[in-house]
């Protein structure tokens, strides 16, 4: 496995990882990898399959243009994006990575093709640049899932020289679970070591500890911000305003489920975030960035753990490794299996994160995983006007308690069960390549045909 824990969680932008994150990372690499830019006269973008169909929706537009002008998720500055690109717009111009102008603007330069799919995934795009002495390059490259990118024709990455293997190399549940027989450690432990072939304690602990930060920080703003998301839909932002009402005095009407309750609300607060493309962390992707957030802080204050730090890092580890398998046997891609590659894969990491937090066994671990899968196999993705928004949102919130009620039912159990993770990731890719492609992030199919929004024009 050639995937490290903060390749799974990046600090980025939103509304989404595979159409917002990935093509800004990707047009970046792109000038990064045809430097220098000094004699570029030109360049073109251009969206292929769901990029194309739902790009607008996703921000697809916007973070092609940061990426070219040199920008990156982690470090991009939500609030400030849209001036930026009025500002771009206006002059008619980009500076290639900051430097280099020229001529840009986005009905010229921009290109969406709904009806054409590039052949190694659907989320492609295609760049060309334009030299003063008339030749061009054009590349192309895939988003596929989670913020990760792909050249074309690019496979697995080999390690660089020199790098040291990881103790623990896994490619299967049942690789990480013989060695946990041989070795005695636990998977977060073997995480831990893995981790360390590549970096100092120090730097994974910090690296850690700012993960959480963000996520904890997301958090908060979102139960403090109430508002209109933008868009389209006009859709309200629920989370602030049914936070204060489950703090205030009048509570005759509450269920008796407060702490269940709080989790639903934390997880929207985060994919409210999202959806106003605020600060965010993919975990795994942008659409279900609120169900290890919201699993995460039920776990720091309401299991009252004896040392919250070190759990909530044995905690990420421990999810980190589940979407290591999820990705490399199946997919974290909307669009290429559906959403069950995106909350189901995000309940599965906060089920088993949660395990091995609690103390549970290896076996308990993978238990609460494949549970978390297995109960979203076949979920669609089928994003209303192409936002991150209905039914995003609320299936966060749904996914957390679902994460809460497997790492449950596996933590009462002695960690045998009947079906494997191994299997149900299995399970999960064969259900994505089954599923029409109407139902996988283009909003062709489901909720958002049935449903009639000013945005589909748009779109």
């Amino acid at each position: 496995m050639d995937m490290s824990v903060f390749d799974l969680f990046k600090i980025g932008i939103g509304p989404s990882s595979s159409h917002t994150v990935g093509p800004m990372v990707a047009a970046r690499r792109f000038l990064l990898d045809c430097a220098p830019l000094d004699d570029v006269v030109a360049v073109t973008a251009e969206l292929y399959g769901s990029l194309a169909l739902t790009g607008v929706g996703h921000a697809t537009d916007k973070a092609v243009i940061l990426g070219l002008m040199g920008e990156t998720p982690q470090e991009v500055d939500p609030p400030g994006v849209d001036a930026l690109l009025a500002e771009a717009e206006a002059r008619g111009e980009l500076r290639l990575l900051g430097i280099q102008p020229v001529p840009f603007t986005r009905a010229l330069n921009l290109l969406f093709h709904k009806t054409e799919n590039l052949p190694e995934h659907p989320n492609g795009m295609r760049f060309t640049l334009r030299r003063a002495n008339g030749t061009e390059t054009s590349k192309v490259y895939y988003s596929i899932g989670g913020g990760f990118i792909r050249a074309e024709g690019e496979h697995a990455a080999v390690a660089e020289p020199g790098v040291a293997p990881v103790p623990y190399p896994f490619d299967t549940m049942a690789d990480l679970l013989r060695h946990g027989l041989r070795s005695g450690l636990t998977i977060p432990r073997m995480l831990r070591a893995n981790e360390l072939a590549r970096m100092t304690e120090e730097e994974l602990d910090a690296g850690l500890d700012r993960i959480w930060r963000v996520m904890h920080g997301c958090i908060a703003h979102g139960l403090e911000t109430a508002g209109q998301l933008p868009g389209g839909l006009n859709v309200k932002r629920r989370a602030a305003n049914l936070w204060k009402q489950a703090q205030g005095a009048d509570r005759a009407n509450a269920l008796p489920h407060d702490a269940l309750n709080g989790v639903s609300l934390y997880a929207m607060a985060v994919n409210e975030e999202n959806a106003a493309g605020g600060r965010v962390v993919t975990a795994p992707t942008n659409g279900a960035a609120g169900i290890i957030p919201a699993v995460l802080k039920y776990y720091a204050e309401d299991c009252k753990p004896v040392d919250p730090v070190t759990g909530v890092r044995v905690f990420l580890l421990t999810a980190a490794a589940i979407g290591m398998l999820c990705k490399r046997n199946a997919s974290i891609s909307g669009a290429e299996i559906g959403c069950q590659g995106e909350v189901g894969v995000a309940c599965a990491m906060a089920a088993a994160g949660l395990v091995a937090a609690l103390g549970g066994t290896n076996l308990q671990i993978e238990n609460a995983a494949e549970i978390g899968i297995e109960h979203h196999l076949g979920m669609t993705c089928d994003p209303i006007g192409g936002l991150v928004q209905i039914p995003c949102i609320e299936r966060n919130g749904m996914g957390a308690v679902k994460a809460i009620t497997a790492a449950s039912l596996a933590l009462k159990g002695d960690g045998t069960h009947f079906v494997s993770l191994d299997d149900v990731i299995e399970t999960m890719r064969q259900t994505g390549a089954d599923m029409q492609a109407k139902y996988k992030e283009t909003s062709l199919g489901g909720l958002a045909i049935h449903v009639v929004t000013v945005n589909h024009a748009a779109c």
